[in-house]
């Protein structure tokens, strides 16, 4: 287990608490020397997210949505690769948000979200979610604070309604360095294969990087509930943000206890059930 403890309990972001991302180092590694020491526990949490995922699937009672927030080059996308790649991608659907579509924009902001939550028995994943509307907009001015306010507790009542009719929510912010996303932004330049990943509007965010934390401390804090609580996970080592993300999802599956139904009794042909 990371840490040697509850890995959940020690990345959360307490209800209630005011939270400060100074609290958590972008660069922890968790007490490995590296990856080599790390990547057995990676792997136990893939083969184990396999095993709950089956559980889920036959259960269909509950679903998963996993929300994934965090600045560009922060591994929104290699967390997706690497910690569900054990997963049945028939059981899993993946939704990136981009610029809302003008028929979302004449609905409400949360209305394209709903839409694409998990039904029973599935894994859903929000790379960027309703998040960027009380952050993006928040930091580019396009809201003030008394609306994000507003939007925050709207937030909080639509996870609450989520996990009542049976979705377990799990947030995670993938929490990187400014001289981290310097690195792999100057990677993406050099490297060919990840040119059409940069673009000049990462820039422009990188510019505002103090209003974006900011942004998320006073996002976190307002919407890390009982029922929908933050984690903020330290991503300037790639293997370490994909265990910990691993273990965030493995306690908080286990903790829910989904079980296999036992085997229907089986009926022959004349109609007799057969023991």
């Amino acid at each position: 287990m990371l840490f040697g403890m509850d890995t959940a309990k020690l990345l959360r972001v307490m209800p209630g608490k005011v939270c400060k991302l100074s609290r958590w180092d972008p660069g922890a590694n968790g007490g490995f020397a590296g990856f080599e020491q790390a990547k057995g526990g990676l792997a136990a949490n893939v083969k184990r997210l396999a095993e709950l995922q089956e559980m889920l699937y036959a259960e269909n009672q509950r679903s998963v949505l996993l929300v994934l927030q965090g600045m560009d080059t922060s591994g929104k996308d290699g967390t997706v690769k690497h910690v569900l790649s054990g997963l049945n991608p028939m059981g899993v659907k993946v939704y990136g948000f981009g610029r809302p579509s003008s028929e979302e924009l004449d609905h409400d902001y949360l209305w394209r979200v709903h839409a694409r939550s998990p039904a029973r028995g599935e894994i859903g994943v929000f790379n960027r979610s309703h998040y960027e509307d009380v952050l993006t907009v928040l930091v580019n001015k396009v809201i003030n604070a008394a609306t994000a306010r507003q939007r925050y507790r709207q937030i909080n009542d639509f996870e609450r309604m989520l996990t009542e009719n049976g979705t377990i929510v799990v947030k995670c912010m993938l929490y990187i360095s400014k001289a981290e996303q310097k690195r792999r932004l100057e990677g993406r330049l050099k490297d060919p294969l990840k040119n059409w990943k940069f673009q000049a509007g990462d820039l422009d965010a990188r510019k505002q990087w103090g209003l974006y934390m900011r942004a998320y401390e006073a996002a976190l804090g307002a919407t890390s509930t009982p029922h929908a609580p933050w984690h903020v996970i330290p991503a300037d080592r790639k293997w370490h943000r994909n265990l910990a993300v691993s273990e965030v999802l493995v306690q908080t599956l286990e903790a829910q206890r989904p079980r296999l139904s036992p085997p229907k009794p089986r009926m022959n042909l004349t109609g007799v059930r057969v023991v």
